[in-house]
């Protein structure tokens, strides 16, 4: 099994946001040669929010790594799990409505207290 990274979405516009999500990922997909390398659920909605998950394969994220070398090591934040998030939120910029994401393992840790 391949071990894969597990990001929390927020966004007012699923429809909107899921497209051009998976539009980018495929795109990723195709320039290191990666196939299924992504999956997303389908979105609950609460508070004008809706919010689904969105996992990548770390295959996937490091294919990336190594094709853009030190400029992704140029990225903003701190592994390659939020280095990735920062590229994504480039990519997507400008693209879809208010869009927000985080790494799932962190928000289910106590140091957010409430999850």
């Amino acid at each position: 099994m391949e071990s894969r990274i597990n990001i929390n979405v927020s966004t007012i516009d699923y429809e909107k946001t899921s497209k051009v999500l998976t539009s980018q990922l495929l795109r990723l997909e195709e320039m290191v040669h990666g196939e299924e390398d992504f999956v997303m659920t389908d979105s609950e909605f609460a508070f004008g929010w809706h919010f689904f998950v969105l996992s990548v394969n770390k295959s996937l994220v490091n294919k990336l790594k190594e094709i853009m070398g030190s400029d992704f090591e140029k990225l903003k934040g701190k592994g390659v799990e939020k280095k990735f998030l920062t590229w994504l939120s480039q990519k997507i910029e400008g693209k879809t409505p208010r869009c927000k994401f985080a790494i799932k393992e962190e928000m289910e840790s106590s140091k957010f207290g409430i999850f």
